[in-house]
């Protein structure tokens, strides 16, 4: 069953902004932190991962100090936007590690692509060994991250 934002309430939100800032939070702190005893809390953070909303949990990793802080955004351009075709990129695309999103736009190209590679020589080959041959690509256009003002995820839940 998946849910629906309005079927969360405050206790709800509540959990999902705790655990966006920390992952790791144990139940009984989570519990503290939200206002009620750790048995509902519990049941309630099994219900929002079961129904989906709580995805999964993961480490984030520093991408600068591993190496990768070469960081480019791609206009790619589509020979056509048919289903076939998009469907078809979609699958080759995710199988780029480099690739650290990937979005299709409605506007005057077709998806942005964020790559992340160590500097540019690298990421000039994953340009053209990877991300150009990908299905129905017709052009790219690269533009290079100078600095990353802002990089986070959720931070508060609403």
């Amino acid at each position: 069953m998946q849910s629906d934002q309005s079927d969360l309430d405050r206790f709800d939100r509540a959990i999902l902004t705790e655990l966006a800032g920390d992952g790791r939070i144990s139940i009984t702190e989570l519990a503290k932190r939200i206002g009620l005893s750790k048995s509902p809390t519990q049941a309630r953070l099994r219900r929002l991962e079961d129904e989906g909303v709580i995805k999964g949990y993961r480490a984030m990793l520093d991408p600068i100090r591993l190496g990768l802080d070469h960081v480019a955004f791609v206009e790619v351009r589509m020979v056509d936007t048919r289903e076939a075709t998009l469907a078809k990129f979609n699958a080759a695309l995710s199988t780029i590690p480099e690739i650290e999103q990937a979005h299709l736009i409605a506007g005057n190209f077709d998806y942005l692509l964020k790559v992340r590679t160590a500097d540019m020589p690298s990421y000039r080959r994953v340009l053209a060994e990877k991300v150009s041959t990908l299905p129905g690509v017709s052009s790219t256009s690269t533009f290079v991250a100078m600095e990353a003002v802002k990089e986070a995820g959720f931070a508060e839940v609403t």
